[in-house]
């Protein structure tokens, strides 16, 4: 799915990884922080794509503001759930964030 996102400028963070074997409880956590990043004041919406193998993916959310993005980062859940992927999840993560400046698109009509 793409996400729906406003006229920029907004920003975007990029949160690439590469997964351990260790999944006990990955996926759980997963949707429960995309559903409280949706509740956080800023949020625009999120993408991601993994690899068939499942060790390594991209997830790049959408954020009105660089202040959103850091209410984010700094709330508790959130930061439980990144000391979990650290111990746990992740073999390798890297964080970027970018101010999208300019977007477009295509999407063919059905018929």
């Amino acid at each position: 799915m793409i996400a729906k996102t406003p006229q920029p400028p907004y920003y975007a963070v990029i949160f690439s990884t590469l997964r351990t074997e260790i999944d006990e409880g990955y996926e759980e956590m997963a949707h429960k922080m995309e559903e409280l990043a949706k509740q956080q004041e800023g949020y625009l919406g999120i993408e991601s794509a993994r690899n068939d193998k499942a060790s390594g993916g991209i997830t790049v959310s959408y954020w009105k503001s660089l202040n959103a993005i850091s209410n984010w980062k700094n709330n508790i859940e959130h930061t439980i759930a990144r000391d979990k992927g650290r111990a746990l999840w992740y073999k390798k993560y890297q964080l970027r964030i970018c101010k999208v400046e300019r977007d477009y698109g295509f999407e063919k009509e059905d018929n």
